[in-house]
């Protein structure tokens, strides 16, 4: 009996294979630039064993990883990678509504109404605000900020802004002192003499400068003898706390924003943060201006 079913010709698959690939090429960024066959071997090597997990038995140790043998292939990887993460993180980044967006873009401006961007954000304006300038500065693809983890830690912290009740200090006062941070940097060319552990660090500062504020002062936790004053020894109670608690959270794999820093860009970065928090209690106002007005009255400065 005759098989009747009808079989693909090759002609016809060569046809669907042809749509495939234009579909894919249609759905490609930048990183199609790069053929398979244009990155050198050793670079699909160090790739490789920099990014693919393996048994315990099976890892190569340090000395035996592949070697650049030229500084082209090096930046070639680098350029190779940068395309990647890129690709992927564009696709997994906050997505903001697009009255938020609208907002946004008078960021720069003195008079940025922090107010509308609260209503429109449906109350995470300190979320949406951060995500946004962390963009700008360009510090979620320097530092390689994981997305969902991203997500998760401003989720919290501002979450942390809430969770008193706060009246004053909450996420709305964090979002303005951010704001009016961001306008300092980029609006009085600071920014220009900052690298940028010390831009991440100065922003981030003002994100959790008033982390799970109470509400009180620092001389009512000391009056009334609060486990925080006395955690504290009395000293910089709130602003400690406000530190201590960010640093916890980031601590904490999901919330971890900062898994990519070097060792030597997280000290700096954890000892400015430290510094320019501690510096935000009002004990120390007036010693901080007559220092300021000091330095101003100075001819070199």
């Amino acid at each position: 009996m005759e098989n009747t079913t009808s079989t693909p010709t090759s002609h016809h698959l060569d046809e669907q294979h042809q749509k495939r690939k234009r579909q894919v090429g249609e759905e490609e960024d930048e990183l199609s630039e790069v053929e398979p066959d244009a990155v050198p071997q050793e670079v699909r090597e160090w790739l490789a064993s920099t990014f693919t997990r393996q048994l315990s038995t099976a890892r190569r140790k340090n000395d035996e990883k592949p070697r650049f043998r030229s500084v082209a292939n090096a930046i070639r990887a680098g350029i190779f990678v940068e395309r990647i993460y890129r690709r992927l993180s564009s696709a997994t980044f906050l997505q903001l509504p697009p009255e938020v967006t609208k907002i946004l873009k008078s960021v720069d401006d003195w008079q940025f109404d922090v107010w509308k961007l609260q209503e429109a954000s449906n109350n995470t304006p300190l979320r949406c605000l951060a995500y946004e300038l962390l963009n700008r500065y360009g510090l979620l693809h320097k530092f390689k900020m994981p997305p969902a983890t991203l997500e998760t830690f401003l989720t919290q912290v501002e979450t942390g802004y809430c969770k008193y009740k706060n009246p004053y200090h909450n996420n709305v006062h964090a979002a303005d002192v951010l704001q009016t941070m961001h306008y300092m940097l980029s609006q009085t060319g600071l920014m220009n003499w900052l690298n940028d552990v010390e831009i991440l660090a100065t922003l981030m500062a003002a994100l959790v400068h008033d982390y799970e504020h109470t509400g009180t002062t620092n001389n009512f936790h000391v009056m009334s003898g609060s486990e925080t004053a006395i955690l504290y020894n009395d000293r910089a109670v709130l602003e400690n706390h406000h530190i201590c608690a960010a640093f916890r959270l980031l601590r904490a794999e999901e919330h971890n924003v900062l898994v990519n820093l070097s060792r030597e860009e997280y000290r700096e970065f954890r000892t400015l943060v430290i510094e320019m928090v501690l510096a935000t209690d009002m004990s120390s106002h007036f010693q901080q201006i007559k220092a300021m007005k000091t330095m101003l009255s100075l001819q070199d400065s």
